[in-house]
C-alpha cells in the first residue's frame, strides 16, 4: 500500500505563488507517473498536470507557463510549482500516483486546498 501525504496548501492571493509537496511512501516512486488533480467546488475533478518515470511533462492548458511539476526521487516527493495564482485555481489539489503497465497500480493523496483571492 503507498501513501501519499499532500503539504503546501493555503490562501494567497491573485499573483502569488504557492508550492504543493508530495511524499510518497514505498518504492514505487521512481517507476511512477506522478499527477496532479484539482476539483473546485461544483466541478468535476480535472488534471492539472503531469510528470513521467521518464520526464516527460504535460499540463492543462489553463496553467500552462504559470505551473511547473517536478519530482525528487531520493526524497520520493513530487512538487507543482504555482506561479501568478487566479481565483479561478481554488480548488482541492490532489497527487496521484499510477504504475507502468507492467505494475499497475493508482494512488490518491488526500488533498490540500488551495483558495486565491483577488
Amino acid at each position: 500500500q503507498v501513501q501519499l501525504v499532500e503539504s503546501g496548501g493555503g490562501s494567497v492571493q491573485a499573483g502569488e505563488s504557492l508550492r504543493l509537496s508530495c511524499a510518497a511512501s514505498g518504492s514505487i516512486f521512481s517507476i511512477s507517473t506522478m499527477a496532479w488533480h484539482r476539483q473546485a467546488p461544483g466541478k468535476e475533478r480535472e488534471l492539472v498536470a503531469t510528470l513521467t518515470s521518464g520526464g516527460t511533462t504535460g499540463y492543462a492548458d489553463s496553467v500552462k507557463g504559470r505551473f511547473t511539476i517536478s519530482r525528487d526521487n531520493a526524497k520520493n516527493t513530487v512538487y507543482l510549482q504555482m506561479n501568478s495564482l487566479k481565483p479561478e485555481d481554488t480548488a482541492v489539489y490532489y497527487c496521484r500516483v499510477q504504475g507502468p503497465w507492467y505494475r499497475p497500480y493508482d494512488y490518491w493523496g488526500q488533498g490540500t486546498q488551495v483558495t486565491v483571492s483577488s
